[in-house]
């Protein structure tokens, strides 16, 4: 039952915006499909135990290095976007081994350290990075000779990249790694005991999260075709927690549903922000009263009866 469930909204999700046709709809699906790997990147994190603030700053690394790859070097945008996601993999596989050897609040007011410092360069290299301003005319996607330049393609990458990495994410959950992973946060002595290397794939998880966040900014510059630093700051990452909690963090389906009914959110209120905290205490009073274990829950009700 719960597949049929979870089957029904993928479809709806992807066929929705095409039976609308409104091209602001075809903006918030696109923006969706860009923050799905962005929650799960964190919802992986939190599978062991750990709340990771710099995703954020491996989102902007990507979008910049995309940016820039296209903009001065004139690299192949898609080219460009794999090294996005490259380089912040290599930042996160140089700065994860000495992270992670930080557990509890301490772990996580180090990756908001971090994230702060990322942010803090992209403001102030001025003449690489373009400052508070940030970086206009980045170049549309292309690939094979063949230009985005529609929303409607722009949703389709997107949700290309997004069904992707929630598969890959999905299948680390249902094997072995998953496995090793649930041990981990419930019991880690006990999983180390038994030969499970805690720090090792505490690493592996922050890399491939990094992976795919530097992906998604990508994909966001690309679509835009403007980045800037305020997009890469805390804001980001209160988005993402609030997310992964209304959805639910116990599986990687929490994170989609949770972008799913929070990005619209965010998308009518930009214009007036200063309700956009009403509304997220709105929606956690309500989601952690009755749905303590996020809107995901609701599917394994469903299956269990």
């Amino acid at each position: 039952m719960r597949r049929l469930v979870f089957g029904g909204v993928i479809v709806a999700a992807i066929v929705l915006p095409w039976i609308i046709g409104s091209r602001y709809v075809f903006h918030i699906a696109t923006m969706i499909t860009i923050i799905v790997p962005m929650a799960l990147s964190v919802n992986l994190a939190l599978k062991l135990d750990q709340l990771s603030l710099a995703q954020p700053a491996f989102m902007g690394i990507g979008a910049y290095t995309a940016a820039l790859l296209t903009m001065r070097l004139g690299m192949s945008p898609a080219f460009a976007l794999l090294l996005g996601g490259g380089l912040a993999t290599v930042v996160a596989l140089v700065c994860g081994p000495v992270f992670l050897r930080i557990k509890g609040v301490y772990f996580v007011l180090l990756t908001y350290a971090f994230g702060q410092i990322i942010n803090l360069i992209f403001q102030e290299w001025t003449s690489l990075l373009g400052g508070n301003n940030g970086l206009y005319g980045i170049p549309k996607f292309s690939i094979l000779g063949w230009t985005l330049t529609t929303t409607e393609q722009y949703y389709t990458l997107g949700l290309f990249f997004a069904l992707l990495f929630y598969g890959a994410t999905r299948a680390i959950e249902k094997s072995d790694i998953g496995a090793i992973f649930q041990s981990l946060n419930e019991d880690e002595m006990l999983a180390c005991s038994i030969g499970s290397n805690a720090h090792a794939w505490r690493i592996a998880a922050f890399v491939f999260g990094a992976f795919m966040a530097g992906v998604s900014g990508a994909v966001y510059a690309f679509y835009l075709s403007t980045i800037s630093p305020e997009v890469f700051g805390f804001q980001t990452i209160i988005d993402l927690i609030v997310i992964n909690v209304v959805g639910g963090p116990a599986s990687a389906l929490g994170p989609v549903i949770g972008a799913i009914v929070v990005v619209p959110l965010l998308e009518l209120l930009r214009e007036a922000r200063e309700y956009q905290l009403l509304i997220y205490g709105i929606c956690l009073i309500i989601v952690l009263v009755f749905f303590k274990q996020g809107l995901a829950s609701l599917l394994v009700r469903r299956r269990t009866v």
